[in-house]
């Protein structure tokens, strides 16, 4: 028996819809989730994997039945039918992708948000560099005074008003990456974090613009010369994850890489603990008592002002391949 055309259409309107919704859960292209933020940026790409997994099944579906169904018969060499438009089906078609924009677009909004990407104190930035495009002209004007224009991702609306519990300073420059914890004094070429802590990363650049980013948490800021951006995220799950530059910034733009080592609180404590007596005991060597400079002497000479030691640049030198 021959099923009826809408009878066919509603089988495979369901079949795609399920293929969609499966696959929009189950496509394997993200890293572990290791932030509080992941879950959101998570269920944003999750929905937009779906949408574009219904579109794709959709436009495809319909080429190869074109194809087949429509195809010039033997010995046929008439011309078609000839079609003009048809205004329902552009109304339709245009319609769609309009509503697809608008929900995707509200949704982002929702979760850039909820993770404090609209929060207005994550900008410090002096007056004279606050601009804006001024309304009906091409001209930029100075924002008025108390005007703040929010530069990353801050406090979420849960935390809004409270400080984090662990501030770090970090210093991106060519082609490495430098964390301060400005509390202690310690200074390293990997960022520690405790597990379920509410962490603020201060971010400024050296030289050019570089980029600070997780993979596994779903986070990524610039980090830009003469600006302070700001990072707040709250790490979850612990482990070792790597940190990227993901703004070329010259020639060695991809081995500029380190690690975030997410550990549970005691043993954070006990990592700065570590840290602080390191540095309180290092003393001169011996090439330095007789007045001739090593390899880390010079370069401690020259980043004297970032309070660098030569742990820092050992661990800075372990993840650089050139």
């Amino acid at each position: 028996m021959k099923l009826p055309t809408s009878i066919n259409t509603l089988i495979a309107g369901i079949l795609i819809t399920l293929i969609s919704l499966w696959y929009g859960q189950n496509h394997g292209w993200m890293p572990a989730a290791a932030s509080e933020e992941a879950p959101l940026v998570d269920g944003l790409f999750n929905t937009m994997m779906t949408i574009a997994t219904g579109l794709f099944l959709l436009i495809q579906g319909a080429i190869l039945i074109s194809i087949v169904r429509f195809r010039q018969k033997p010995g046929d060499n008439t011309d078609g039918p000839a079609i003009e438009g048809n205004i329902g089906l552009e109304i339709v078609w245009t319609a769609i992708p309009v509503v697809i924009v608008l929900v995707l677009s509200v949704y982002s909004f929702e979760v850039y948000n909820e993770m404090g990407g609209l929060d207005p104190a994550a900008s410090r930035d002096p007056g004279p560099q606050k601009t804006a495009l001024a309304p009906g002209s091409a001209m930029a004007a100075t924002l008025d005074e108390g005007q703040e224009v929010a530069l990353g991702v801050g406090a979420s609306p849960a935390t809004q008003g409270r400080n984090a519990q662990l501030n770090v300073d970090v210093l991106g420059l060519q082609y490495a990456w430098i964390f301060t914890y400005p509390d202690s004094g310690v200074v390293s070429g990997e960022l520690h974090v405790p597990a379920g802590g509410d962490i603020q990363l201060n971010i400024s650049a050296q030289d050019v613009i570089h980029a600070f980013w997780v993979p596994q948490f779903r986070l990524k800021q610039d980090a830009i010369p003469g600006r302070e951006t700001e990072l707040r995220f709250k790490p979850e799950v612990a482990g070792t994850y790597p940190i990227i530059c993901a703004e070329l910034c010259g020639a060695y733009h991809g081995a500029m890489r380190t690690q975030v080592v997410v550990q549970p609180p005691e043993e954070f404590d006990e990592w700065l603990r570590s840290q602080i007596a390191q540095q309180a005991e290092e003393t001169p060597t011996v090439a330095t008592a007789l007045n001739v400079p090593s390899e880390i002497d010079r370069l401690q000479a020259h980043t004297a002002d970032w309070n660098v030691t030569s742990e820092t640049l050992a661990s800075l030198h372990a993840h650089h391949s050139f």
